[in-house]
């Protein structure tokens, strides 16, 4: 059975005795080999080595604490919607009389998970999110065996008192210069609210 009629011209063409035997092949393939060898070397030697971050390189999540060391967090669920990829899960919960000193707002976030596996990184959780509470950072998620250690709750992505992690490179001016104009809600601490009333 005849499948097309079009023709194909197959070449015939006679190697000379350097192309049988390889040679000039092998010599030329050996002289780009050994080029390299003068050439600066790419390779990183991480962890010892680190490559340079851009600024704007999207990496691990990070929650953050406000000025006084109260988790931002709300549980709104604003970041949860707006990821693509469906990574994001958290439950709520209602602060109790003397944690105004742990979360910001009388509901905060009980658990909170970020599934990196699923994470495309894009950064739309923290453009989601009114509270600045999360935002993407410049460290690298580490390698791991099981999928389950991917992951990552609150131990993992609060930010210690003590370890603050810089995210001003994050942020745009305009919202830095939002956020020094005094007497908005966005920026007014529990501690604040409570330092009205005494006046």
């Amino acid at each position: 059975m005849q499948l097309t009629n079009r023709s194909k011209v197959v070449s015939n063409k006679v190697q000379s005795f350097s192309e049988r035997i390889y040679f000039p092949a092998i010599i030329s393939g050996m002289a780009v080999t050994f080029s390299h060898l003068f050439k600066k070397r790419p390779t990183i030697m991480y962890p010892e080595q680190k490559r340079e971050m851009a600024p704007i390189y999207r990496g691990q999540h990070v929650l953050k604490r406000d000025e006084n060391g109260a988790e931002r967090c709300t549980s709104c669920g604003m970041c949860a919607v707006a990821c693509p990829a469906e990574a994001i899960t958290m439950t709520s919960g209602e602060r109790k009389k003397g944690e105004e000193g742990l979360y910001r707002e009388e509901k905060y976030a009980k658990t909170y998970e970020i599934n990196m596996l699923r994470c495309i990184f894009c950064g739309l959780c923290e453009e989601a999110c009114p509270k600045e509470a999360i935002f993407l950072t410049d460290r690298i998620v580490d390698a791991d065996y099981e999928r389950d250690d991917f992951v990552y709750g609150k131990d993992k992505l609060v930010e210690k008192v003590d370890k603050r992690i810089d995210v001003t490179k994050r942020q745009t001016p305009e919202v830095l210069a939002f956020k020094k104009i005094p007497g908005l809600k966005h920026n007014e601490l529990y501690t604040d609210k409570l330092n009205k009333g005494k006046h």
